[in-house]
């Protein structure tokens, strides 16, 4: 990232103010954390192998299923630099209008911007667990998976699991995730060009110059933290902040990553106690987490409504729902005709009904 990018948003002030206000990780003595980073980097690379078998999918260039992803044990301050990296990327289309003319945004406003963005990046880099970022790779380069270490550590404690599967556990998602990109190489091409869509629109609002009326750019920053919020943890209120062209492409992408979601959660327990011994015990443990998460009050409610978490726990929820009918219906092998090109990736609506995928799809 360069710091005088074009663009309303300083990227790098982003991430490093997040990484400033970002709250400490549980305490822990040297010797358990390397434990935790090797243990990390032992369950990516034996995770890679199992997810292969569980889903039935196989990289479409043929690569070894260990070559599927880059794996990156980090701590919060360095999953917020790689997120800003990571929507310096997808937002570039903010750096020009249709037209091709450059956006020209005053610096105290891309300061501004960065402001909230990292303030919304350091809240969320104590929520996620593991995270895949198929953007920001060179082509035919895989792309990265984020453990984030204090995190895991935190939850396991937390639940009160065998750590060593909960970290197996969690490597399996996130795999799967990798898988899903390295299966169906034109959905990162997919997601970006539909995300670029959507933000050519929004630089077409935003000022031109120096003596331009400026009253779009409250509108722009406000919507690029929702953009933040929405693309990482769930629609976060951002449907408000958008026109009815916008929504549509929204809610187009949003149906993708329920399918992607749905499809890791329902996948991470595939591989079974064979693999994973107590992986019924986790994942009744984690689902008690979430929906005592969901039931918060007070100031934890209050940031879950601004990060949009409980829409997050739907999207889950939603598409393992819609991944185990339409196998119930089709099989494997026909479930994972959603892989084959963007026509077959269900609507909202078909997430919704998932008979109604079926028979667009299988007749």
């Amino acid at each position: 990232m360069q710091p005088t990018a074009p663009g309303p948003v300083d990227w790098r002030a982003a991430a490093r103010l997040a990484g400033r206000v970002a709250a400490p990780g549980p305490v822990a003595d040297r010797d358990t954390l390397v434990e935790l980073v090797a243990d990390l980097r032992a369950a990516a690379a034996a995770a890679a192998a199992h997810v292969v078998g569980a889903t039935g999918m196989t990289p479409a260039d043929g690569r070894a299923p260990a070559a599927i992803s880059r794996v990156l044990v980090v701590d919060r301050p360095r999953w917020a630099a790689a997120n800003a990296e990571m929507f310096a990327v997808m937002a570039a289309p903010l750096a020009t209008r249709r037209d091709g003319t450059p956006v020209h945004v005053p610096d105290a406003a891309r300061l501004a911007a960065a402001a909230q963005v990292g303030g919304v990046l350091a809240l969320l880099s104590g929520k996620v667990i593991g995270q895949y970022d198929p953007f920001t790779a060179d082509p035919g380069q895989p792309g990265r998976l984020l453990l984030v270490a204090p995190n895991v550590l935190a939850t396991e404690r937390q639940l009160g699991v065998d750590a060593r599967d909960f970290r197996l556990w969690v490597a399996l998602h996130e795999q799967t995730h990798a898988l899903q990109f390295a299966a169906a190489p034109w959905l990162s091409d997919h997601l970006r060009a539909r995300s670029a869509e959507l933000l050519a629109d929004l630089a077409d609002v935003a000022p031109g110059g120096e003596n331009e009326d400026r009253a779009a750019l409250p509108h722009l920053d406000d919507l690029l933290g929702a953009l933040v919020r929405a693309l990482t943890v769930g629609e976060g209120g951002v449907m408000s902040l958008l026109t009815e062209r916008q929504r549509q492409v929204f809610e187009e992408v949003g149906a993708v990553m329920a399918l992607l979601e749905g499809h890791a959660d329902v996948m991470m327990d595939e591989v079974g106690p064979s693999v994973v011994p107590s992986v019924r015990a986790i994942r009744r443990a984690f689902e008690r987490r979430r929906d005592a998460s969901a039931r918060a009050t007070g100031v934890d409610r209050m940031v879950r409504r601004v990060l949009g978490m409980d829409l997050k726990l739907a999207q889950y929820r939603e598409g393992a729902a819609f991944v185990r009918s339409v196998r119930g219906r089709v099989g494997l092998d026909g479930l994972n005709a959603v892989w084959s090109g963007p026509q077959a990736l269900p609507t909202a609506a078909e997430v919704a009904d998932p008979v109604a995928w079926v028979r667009r799809v299988h007749g």
